[in-house]
C-alpha cells in the first residue's frame, strides 16, 4: 500500500481505497490504490503528491478504454475522475456548455437535450466520460459532419503534475487565446496533465433524421459509390462503411449514409441519395425512427462486443477501393471486419485471428503504402508495447519536449500512450 499521508494532509476531499483485482487492474497490473478527488484542487493535489513520491498515476473516467494502449510499465496509483461530475455552466444561447472531466457523456446529452441540444458525439461507449473522450480523441460515425472532441473543445482547464490549475481557450467559440493546448492534450492519454473541466461547442438536436442502407457491395462499386457521394452536394451526417472478410474470400460490403435536419430537408437528402444509389446499385433501402436507432447502435458497438484484434489505421478518401483489396489479402489468417468513416479515411479493423499472426497482420498493415498511422487499441497484453501498439505515432523530438515541460518526473499514463 502507498503511503498517503502526504495526500490526506492536502486538506482536500479524496477518497482512497485498496484497488480492486476485479475492475481496477490494466492488463493485470494492479495499481497500489485508487484515489477519487472531489474537485479539481483535489485533482491538483493528487498529481503533486504522486510526483513527489514518483509515483506512477493513470488516469481513468468510465473505465471503457482501460485495455487501450500499450501495457502499462508503472501503475501505482489510478486516478479516478468519476467524482468530478458537474454542469458547470451552460449557455443555450451561445451553444455551449462546460463540464467537468468526470460527467458521462449520455448523461450529458440527456440534461442538453432539454434545450434542444447535444454535444455531437457518438462513441461506441455509453459510459465514456467527458475527459476521457478528449484524452483519446474518440468519436463515431457523427465525425463525418462534427469532427473529434479535438474539434469540439474550445477551452480547457488542466491539473499539471507539479500540482498547478491551468487554463487555455475559453466559453466562447469565437475565443482563441491558448486554443493550442486544447489540442495538444487531446489525444495524448493522460501522459501530459490531467482535464478537470472542458468547454464545448454544441449543435441543435435534429428535428428528424433517416438513413439510406447500400448492401451487397462490391470493392469497385464501393469506390464509385464514395466518388459519388463525395462529389455531390449531399450533406450526411454519417458516412460509413461495413465490409467483412474471411479467409481471402471477396467480402460482404455495405455502406451507410445518414441525413438529420428538419423534416423536408431530411426527405428531400434521402430521395437524392436514394435516387443517386439507385445509378450505381439496386440493392438500397431507406430506414428510420426506432429500425434506425438500432441500425447505428449496432454498427458503431459491433467490434467492441466480439473478441479479436482492434486496430485503427487511415487512408486518403479516395483509396478507399485499394484499401478494402489490402484488408481482403490481410484477411488470409481468419475474419477482418472494417467499419469506417468514408469520406475521411478513417476505421475500426477487427480481426479475428489466431495470436500468433497478430504481429505479423500489424506489421503488414504499416508497411502497405495504402495506410497512414496504424494504431492497435486492443491486442493481447504480451504483444502490446509501446512501440507495437503505436508505430508510426511515437514521441518526436517537438511532443518530447512538451511532455518533459508538463510532466518533467514521468509520472503520467505510465507510457500506455504515444507519449
Amino acid at each position: 500500500m502507498v503511503d498517503i499521508d502526504g495526500l490526506l494532509a492536502s486538506g482536500q476531499e479524496i477518497q482512497t481505497r485498496a484497488a480492486d483485482p476485479d475492475r481496477d487492474a490494466i492488463d493485470g497490473v494492479l495499481p497500489r490504490v485508487v484515489v477519487r478527488p472531489l474537485s479539481r484542487e483535489g485533482v491538483a493535489a493528487t498529481l503533486a503528491w504522486a510526483s513527489s513520491a514518483q509515483l506512477g498515476l493513470v488516469l481513468r473516467g468510465g473505465g471503457t478504454k482501460l485495455q487501450w494502449g500499450a501495457r502499462p510499465l508503472r501503475l501505482d496509483v489510478l486516478l479516478d475522475t468519476s467524482g468530478l461530475n458537474r454542469v458547470i455552466d451552460h449557455q443555450s444561447g451561445d451553444l455551449t456548455v462546460t463540464v467537468e472531466a468526470g460527467v458521462r457523456l449520455a448523461d450529458l446529452n440527456r440534461q442538453l437535450s432539454l434545450q434542444g441540444q447535444w454535444l455531437a458525439l457518438d462513441p461506441p461507449f455509453a459510459a465514456a466520460t467527458v475527459g476521457g473522450l478528449l484524452a483519446t480523441n474518440d468519436s463515431g460515425p457523427s465525425r463525418h459532419r462534427f469532427g473529434t472532441p479535438r474539434d469540439l473543445v474550445i477551452g480547457i482547464e488542466l491539473a499539471t503534475a507539479d500540482g498547478r490549475i491551468g487554463k487555455a481557450g475559453g466559453r466562447v467559440v469565437k475565443n482563441v487565446a491558448g486554443y493550442d493546448l486544447s489540442k495538444i492534450i487531446s489525444g495524448s492519454f493522460g501522459a501530459l496533465a490531467a482535464i478537470t473541466s472542458a468547454t464545448f461547442k454544441l449543435s441543435p438536436v435534429p428535428a428528424a433524421s433517416s438513413s439510406v442502407v447500400v448492401e451487397a457491395l462490391d470493392t469497385d462499386t464501393s469506390a464509385a459509390l464514395a466518388e459519388v457521394v463525395m462529389g455531390s452536394q449531399l450533406e450526411p451526417v454519417a458516412f460509413e462503411l461495413d465490409a467483412r472478410f474471411e479467409r481471402g474470400e471477396g467480402g460482404s460490403i455495405s455502406s451507410l449514409l445518414r441525413f438529420a435536419s428538419f423534416p423536408a430537408v431530411v426527405e428531400a437528402e434521402t430521395a437524392n441519395a436514394s435516387a443517386r444509389v439507385a445509378a450505381l446499385h439496386r440493392k438500397c433501402r431507406v430506414v428510420s425512427g426506432d429500425d434506425e436507432r438500432r441500425l447505428w447502435g449496432a454498427h458503431g458497438s459491433r467490434p467492441w462486443h466480439e473478441p479479436g484484434l482492434i486496430v485503427r489505421a487511415s487512408w486518403l478518401p479516395g483509396n478507399l477501393g485499394a484499401m478494402l483489396l489490402a484488408i481482403q489479402s490481410l484477411s488470409s489468417h481468419g475474419r477482418v471486419e472494417v467499419t469506417a468513416r468514408i469520406g475521411i479515411g478513417s476505421g475500426t479493423f477487427r480481426l479475428d485471428v489466431p495470436d500468433a499472426a497478430q504481429g505479423e497482420i500489424v506489421d503488414r498493415m504499416r508497411a502497405l503504402d495504402v495506410f497512414g498511422n496504424v494504431v492497435v487499441m486492443r491486442g493481447p497484453a504480451f504483444l502490446r508495447s509501446q512501440d507495437w501498439v503505436w508505430g508510426q505515432q511515437r514521441r518526436t523530438p517537438l511532443t518530447a519536449a512538451i511532455k518533459n515541460e508538463l510532466d518533467p518526473n514521468g509520472i503520467l499514463g505510465a507510457s500506455r500512450g504515444p507519449l
